[in-house]
């Protein structure tokens, strides 16, 4: 052979792939792969099946928490009634009396404000009275000033109350509000 030959040989060797001879599985081996296959396969269908149950769990949860938050928004206001209705009756037995006396008359509404004032505290209704402190914009609503010799901005005098529900403004109180003392403005010829 001469070497062109031998060159061209290697050439067509090195080309072509090289041909392995796959080994026969043996029976043992076969029925091992398909006793693995069907315990995966077990555990697939298992795990499956938990993935699903906690799936419908999680749901249930879902729906039972917002079940609870519709009821909580439907009645939240339920307490703080029935701490009203007292109040409610006791205005209504107002209406119905007949005696003419004022001072009964008079002892039953002071009887009713405190019913009402404790259904309020109950209910988390605070009122706002600020004679005395320093104005605040966001809780009281300055009607007037006034001149005084208490500090500038200082409120004067309550016309309404207001009122606060767990710290949040219902109505601000409307107040009168000592202005500050202003100089006398000067006069100048020029």
């Amino acid at each position: 052979m001469n070497q062109a030959d031998h060159i061209e040989e290697n050439a067509s060797q090195a080309a072509a792939p090289p041909t392995e001879e796959k080994p026969r599985a043996q029976p043992a081996d076969t029925e091992n792969t398909a006793q693995a296959l069907a315990a995966a396969q077990l555990k697939i269908a298992e795990l499956e099946e938990q993935f699903l149950r906690a799936k419908a769990e999680t749901e249930n949860i879902r729906r039972r928490a917002q079940e609870d938050l519709d009821k909580a928004y439907k009645f939240s206001i339920e307490r703080f009634a029935a701490g009203l209705l007292p109040v409610m009756d006791s205005l209504e037995a107002a209406l119905f009396d007949s005696s003419g006396k004022l001072d009964k008359l008079r002892e039953g509404v002071e009887l009713t404000l405190r019913q009402l004032n404790a259904a309020f505290e109950q209910g988390r209704v605070l009122v706002i009275h600020p004679v005395g402190e320093k104005f605040d914009p966001h809780r009281h609503q300055a009607v007037s000033t006034v001149r005084s010799e208490q500090a500038p901005n200082t409120v004067v005098s309550v016309l309404q109350k207001g009122y606060l529900l767990a710290e949040r403004v219902l109505r601000p109180a409307l107040v009168t509000v000592c202005q500050p003392e202003t100089a006398a403005p000067s006069k100048h010829n020029d």
